[in-house]
């Protein structure tokens, strides 16, 4: 069978994927939520849910430094790539070993694509549509709620050391627009450095320090509470802002608790 990824590269199985190899983290858990856990056999040092899986699957190395031996050594049937997380030398370097499928999500009908060729690859169609159809239920009873709300602007930092934002062309500034939000950034693209003298971030009626990449502490809401008094500055999940998949059936009360 000939199967197609969101880089629309042909993918060539000859069965159902029994051996897989995930090596991004909300592809992991999404596996996982699919029913397969029991046909994962390797994973990253970042697949972090659920949390016993780093114990019982063979962990092959990180996003972007891969251990090929041990890849080599676990004879997947498809390894699971991003083209984001994982760097373009990755990809080519196991295409010798297996069939890779590549993701490449910047929204929710790229999500939503992606569960489905899941569905189509392991042959478990009905448990991916129900898995769609239950994130759009979610997804539309949140924009109910958003009606008659003002929308407020939002700068969302990723990174410190340099100071880093989530601009457009992302996951993320997807998910900030279906939180009920807008991004100030909205205009630059990807994840530039910015400096805190940025006239954008005056514009910002929040200021939104995520959990990840980098580990924003109660300490840099003081750091940057000095130079914005007035704003509001919080530290958000950013697994529920920046992971594609099963996990944003979780993103939608959480961001209701933003709109309280």
């Amino acid at each position: 069978m000939t199967y197609i990824d969101q880089l629309k590269r042909e993918i060539q199985l000859n069965k159902t994927p029994k051996r897989i190899i995930s090596l991004v983290p909300s592809q992991t858990e999404l596996l996982v939520d699919l029913g397969l856990e029991s046909s994962i056999v390797g994973v990253t040092k970042f697949c972090v849910h659920p949390k016993h899986l780093r114990m019982s699957k063979a962990v092959v190395g990180g996003t972007k430094k891969i251990n090929i031996e041990k890849i080599k050594a676990l004879r997947p049937d498809i390894i699971l790539c991003n083209k984001e997380e994982n760097t373009k030398e990755i990809i080519e370097s196991l295409e010798e070993i297996a069939p890779i499928h590549v993701s490449d999500v910047y929204n929710l009908d790229d999500c939503f694509e992606l569960i489905k060729m899941y569905g189509e690859i392991f042959n478990i169609e009905r448990t991916t549509s129900t898995l769609v159809a239950n994130i759009q239920l979610e997804r539309e009873a949140f924009q109910i709620t958003l009606q008659n709300t003002d929308k407020l602007k939002v700068a969302y930092f990723i990174w410190k050391k340099p100071w880093m934002i989530a601009a457009s062309e992302n996951f993320i500034d997807a998910m900030i627009k279906e939180s009920g939000f807008v991004n100030v950034f909205k205009d630059d693209k990807r994840y530039p450095e910015v400096d805190l003298s940025n006239p954008k971030l005056k514009e910002a009626d929040l200021i939104f320090l995520s959990s990840e990449p980098f580990p924003f502490k109660e300490e840099h809401v003081l750091e940057l509470k000095a130079q914005f008094p007035e704003k509001t500055i919080k530290i958000v999940d950013g697994e529920l802002f920046s992971w594609y998949g099963s996990r944003v059936l979780k993103s939608y009360s959480y961001f209701k608790t933003f709109h309280n």
